[in-house]
C-alpha cells in the first residue's frame, strides 16, 4: 500500500532529527541528486495562474522513479486564515507506475527551500560569511535564518519586514537560538549595510524593486528566494548585470525568476554545472554571485526521497487504500458489483 505522511509524521520526522539535521541531511540527498542532473527527465512546472495567485504541478523522473508536487501561491491568504503555500506530493515507482508516497509538503518545501539556499551558498558566498540580511519574515523566513546559521556559520542576522508582526514573530521564534544575534532594521536598506549575505524571502505576485545596486556591496551573495512567477520580480535589473547568476533549472527561471528581465543571451550557470566542476561558482572575494532560487522538481524529489526513508526509520505514516488492491487486475467492476 501507499504510506500517507500527514502534517503530524512529518511534524515527528523532523522534531525527532532536529530543525537543522533534518535541512543537514536534505542537502546531502540534495547534493547527490544534483549530480545526477543529466539524468532526469526535466520540464518546467505547469501553471494555472488567477488575479489572486497560482497553482502548480511540479513534476521530475528518472529510471526508477517518479515524483510531483501540487502546490499553490496566493499572497493574499491570510484574510483567509490560510498559508500563502500549500502543497502535496508523491512519490511513485517508474517500473509500476505504484505511488510509493504521498506526503505534505507544505513544511517540507520551507525545510527544503532553506537546504537548497545553503547548497548554493557553499559553492557561491565567500568562505567567512558571519552576517546575513534577511528581508521578509514570513513562513520561510526561520527555516532560512537556522539553516544558515547552523550550516554555514552565519552569526548576525539583520531582517526587516514592511508587517511589523512577522518581525515580532521572527524575533520570538529564534530569539533562545544561542550564538546567533537577530538585529531589527527599519528598512530593506538598512538591513544590507555591512552585510555578507542579502536573501530576500518576498511573497507579493508583482514587479517589485527591493534590492537596489547601491544596496549591494562587492564581494556579497544574494539569495533570492521569494516566491516568483511570471511578472514577479524582487531584485533590480542593474544587480543582475554586475553579477554572476546562478539558477536550477534554465529554461523555468528564464520565464518566471528575477532573470526573466534579461534578454535571452545573457549568460546563467545551471547550479547542476558548479556542483559537478563543470562551470565555477565563486572565483574571488569582491565577485557579486546571485542565485536565483525559484524552486525545481527536482528538490522535492530529494526531500520525499528523505520522508520516505525517515518515515521507514522512524516508523511513522499510515498505510492508504490510494490504489485498489485486485483479486484480478482487469476486472476493476468487481469493486461497484
Amino acid at each position: 500500500m501507499t504510506i500517507y505522511t500527514d502534517v503530524d509524521a512529518v511534524t515527528s520526522i523532523v522534531t525527532r532529527k532536529g530543525v537543522s539535521q533534518f535541512i543537514n541531511e536534505l542537502i546531502v540527498y540534495l547534493t547527490e541528486d544534483f549530480r545526477l542532473w543529466p539524468t532526469f527527465d526535466k520540464s518546467a512546472r505547469t501553471a494555472a495562474h488567477s488575479d489572486v495567485g497560482v497553482i502548480e504541478l511540479m513534476p521530475i523522473a528518472n529510471d526508477s522513479q517518479f515524483a510531483f508536487k501540487y502546490v499553490n501561491g496566493h499572497p493574499n491568504n491570510e484574510r483567509h486564515a490560510l498559508p500563502t503555500v500549500m502543497a502535496f506530493g508523491v512519490l511513485a515507482e517508474v517500473e509500476t507506475g505504484y505511488p510509493i508516497l504521498l506526503s505534505e509538503l507544505t513544511l517540507t518545501t520551507a525545510l527544503r527551500t532553506a537546504a537548497t539556499s545553503v547548497m548554493a551558498a557553499r559553492l557561491l558566498a565567500r568562505n567567512n560569511s558571519e552576517v546575513m540580511a534577511l528581508i521578509g519574515c514570513g513562513a520561510q523566513s526561520e527555516f532560512q535564518a537556522i539553516a544558515f546559521n547552523a550550516l554555514l556559520g552565519i552569526k548576525r542576522i539583520k531582517y526587516f519586514d514592511i508587517d511589523d508582526n512577522a518581525m515580532a514573530k521572527f524575533k520570538d521564534n529564534l530569539s533562545s537560538i544561542p550564538g546567533l544575534t537577530l538585529i531589527p532594521c527599519k528598512s530593506a536598506e538598512e538591513a544590507c549595510i555591512d552585510v555578507d549575505i542579502i536573501t530576500t524571502v518576498t511573497a507579493d505576485k508583482k514587479y517589485a524593486t527591493i534590492i537596489t545596486p547601491d544596496m549591494v556591496a562587492p564581494g556579497v551573495h544574494i539569495n533570492g528566494v521569494g516566491g516568483d512567477c511570471p511578472g514577479k520580480t524582487e531584485i533590480a535589473k542593474g544587480v543582475l548585470l554586475q553579477a554572476d547568476i546562478f539558477v536550477e533549472y534554465e529554461p523555468q527561471s528564464r520565464v518566471e525568476g528575477d532573470i526573466q528581465q534579461l534578454d535571452a543571451t545573457d549568460k546563467v550557470t545551471e547550479l547542476w554545472q558548479v556542483l559537478t566542476g563543470e562551470a565555477k561558482g565563486r572565483t574571488n572575494e569582491q565577485q557579486i554571485t546571485f542565485f536565483d532560487s525559484v524552486g525545481f522538481a527536482l528538490e522535492d524529489y530529494s526531500a520525499l526521497r528523505l520522508i520516505a526513508k525517515l518515515a521507514r526509520e522512524f516508523n511513522v505514516g499510515e498505510p492508504l487504500a490510494l490504489i485498489p488492491d485486485f483479486n484480478d487486475p482487469k476486472d476493476l467492476f468487481a469493486f461497484v458489483k
